[in-house]
């Protein structure tokens, strides 16, 4: 007999060789029946795999992250079997789970339509139906070769011959079909209940462009047809709500071919910009900051010193000026140090805040690029915060509870990662975890739930991530605090303490918004493009109903202007309902319509986002449009 313990700490005694799922089956049949996979010990396996030792067993439903994975890896093998049945000869490249879906890589004479999608589900649908086990194997390096080789699979052999000699090598089998994986994967394939093939995508193989390219078919899957329903209507939203689509109608932002990556900013766009700029120096003058401006290029040593030129050389931009070498910043940082140790500093006035809305330059692949999510140049809102090492856990805590209220001013929930140290990272593993530490605990003490993400620190130091959702559900990394030992020592930068004596500040990178133009994309998308009042570059139209009150409405926008109050006057010969429309169309919050009653009685027929209010007072609605802009409410 063998111990299993339990999540909540009760421990089962069970018969050696029990597998996951008998094991709970026997604590409840419907844990059993939902569950997908299984962590054993802290890993994730198969629900079928015999346990021979006391172990820590928990079971993972498709509500689990890992356990949404292995589902989705297991659809990707169900799409595989389905392709080669179809079209025999196709070549199996790698299919993995990925973000909400899968996709399968293919070598296939054919060349794959969005038709032949229909049918290869029709197929996968046949392959669910006849309920098959996926049952994992063992092979030698030398069966396993041999298998591949006899069904002519390159790729696989390749992947084979690049495992390390001492790997455990398995293949999974499923009716008629088999496939080298590591695994996990869910009991059988009647489990996929709904799934979705969604588009189709060239890749080279192993991402590298001097390898062949090959076809690669997306797709999604859920355990009930209501939660693919749910999803299918999330896209059909979100490509209503393409930043991209919604920027060039309302004229906020275009991307040319003469800069591709390098966004276009116009009129509308730029009031949006300038309003949360505006809001970013507000916010930060409150919370203590003073706003410093670097250059955009500077020479090669000073990139060398902050450790860029060996870890982030490849994504950077070159010049020569004066026959030497410059760089164009990807990062504001290397600038924030040489402004502080531009004069010699006391303890007495730290921690020191400087905050900076500074333009970088990044090199991103043309095919990485996607409207402003993904650009070359970036306005980052940073700042570099120095200070006492003792004054570490408070300015965390400080900066969380800054980035918190920013987040909640626009109406987005969050969830937090910390990110620990990465491969290429700078420093001594003892100074990664104290610095790690210090952010663990200024965590703890805020009572945040979060979340560990190993290896994804930035090299110079690990990280608070800040993971926005959005009105679809969809979550958008954007703030950061990160904490750093590093950059301090590289660029000897000192204060003089209490007994007199030079000693070495601690600093904090962090951006709230991340990148203005990311964060205006973001913005976009939640939106749907109809802005709160305070952001939206035009927050009324005024709508004479014929000519003669065109004077009157020319009056009207005057004096809102007057205000504050960002107003336009549609005096076109057009019909009213054909004005009302196209102002609903532009999502302009707030119409004021003006006929012969309106003009009489001083008055203004209003409309809010298309929808009918009434008629009220100029002064009155004015008043309650100065106070929504004034407290940057959000409907």
């Amino acid at each position: 007999m063998i111990s299993v313990t339990l999540p909540d700490g009760a421990v089962k005694t069970v018969p050696e060789n029990s597998t996951a799922f008998q094991i709970l089956e026997s604590i409840s049949k419907g844990l059993a029946k939902n569950a997908v996979a299984a962590k054993v010990n802290g890993k994730v396996t198969d629900l079928s795999g015999p346990i021979n030792e006391d172990v820590t067993l928990e079971a993972l439903t498709f509500e689990d992250e890992d356990g949404q994975h292995t589902f989705r890896h297991s659809s990707s093998h169900i799409l595989a079997q389905a392709v080669q049945r179809l079209f025999p000869g196709t070549k199996l490249a790698i299919g993995p789970a990925i973000q909400d879906g899968f996709y399968y890589d293919f070598d296939s004479d054919h060349t794959f339509t969005p038709e032949d999608l229909t049918a290869i589900e029709e197929e996968m649908k046949k392959i669910v139906k006849e309920d098959n086990e996926f049952h994992r194997e063992i092979l030698s390096r030398e069966d396993a070769l041999s298998l591949f080789n006899e069904k002519g699979e390159t790729y696989k052999l390749e992947l084979i011959r690049d495992l390390p000699e001492e790997s455990e090598i398995s293949i999974y089998r499923n009716g008629d079909f088999v496939d080298l994986c590591a695994g996990p994967h869910i009991t059988d394939t009647g489990k996929v209940k709904a799934f979705k093939l969604t588009s189709l995508a060239g890749a080279y193989w192993r991402g590298n462009e001097k390898n062949k390219m090959l076809q690669r078919i997306y797709g999604t899957s859920f355990p009930k047809k209501s939660m693919l329903d749910d999803y299918l209507f999330r896209i059909e939203e979100a490509k209503k709500r393409d930043h991209r689509k919604i920027g060039a109608e309302l004229e906020l932002f275009t991307i040319m071919e003469e800069g591709p990556g390098f966004p276009f900013f116009l009129p509308k766009g730029m009031i949006l910009r300038n309003e949360l700029e505006n809001f970013w120096r507000e916010e930060h003058g409150k919370w203590g900051y003073q706003e410093i401006k670097t250059p955009m290029i500077l020479n090669q040593h000073l990139w060398e010193q902050s450790g860029h030129w060996d870890h982030y050389q490849d994504n950077m931009y070159f010049t020569k000026i004066d026959e030497q070498n410059f760089a164009v910043k990807p990062m504001n940082c290397p600038g924030g140090m040489l402004v502080y140790k531009s004069k010699m500093h006391s303890y007495r006035e730290l921690p020191l805040r400087f905050g900076e809305l500074g333009l970088v330059h990044r090199h991103e692949l043309s095919g990485a690029l996607h409207g402003l999510m993904r650009v070359r140049c970036f306005t980052q809102d940073d700042a570099h915060i120095f200070m006492l090492p003792s004054q570490i856990k408070d300015e965390i805590k400080n900066v969380y509870d800054l980035i918190d209220s920013i987040y909640r001013l626009f109406g987005f929930n969050y969830h937090v990662e910390l990110s620990t140290r990465p491969e290429n990272s700078m420093g001594s593993a003892e100074v990664w975890e104290e610095a790690t530490e210090a952010l663990r605990q200024a965590l703890i003490e805020k009572d945040v739930p979060f979340k560990v993400n190993e290896g994804d620190g930035a090299f110079y130091g690990p990280k608070i991530d800040f993971h926005l959702q959005d009105s679809l559900g969809r979550t958008w990394q954007c703030g950061t605090i990160q904490l750093d030992f590093q950059m301090p020592e590289k660029f000897d930068l000192t204060y003089i303490g209490e007994d007199g004596q030079k000693h070495r500040p601690v600093m904090i990178h962090r951006v709230a918004f991340g990148s203005i133009e990311r964060f205006i994309g973001i913005l976009i998308e939640h939106f749907a493009g109809a802005f709160p009042l305070w952001l939206a570059p035009v927050q009324v139209k005024v709508l004479p109903i014929t000519d003669k009150h065109a004077a009157y409405g020319e009056e009207l926008t005057n004096q809102l202007s007057a205000l504050g109050i960002r107003a336009e006057l549609d005096g076109r010969n057009e019909k009213i309902g054909y004005k009302i429309r196209e102002a609903r169309n532009q999502r302009i919050p707030y119409m004021f319509v003006v006929g012969d009653k309106e003009m009489a009685e001083g008055t203004v027929a209003v409309r809010k986002r298309g929808e009918e209010i009434g008629a009220l007072p100029v002064h009155e609605i004015t008043s309650q449009l100065i106070e929504e802009i004034k407290t940057k409410k959000i409907d």
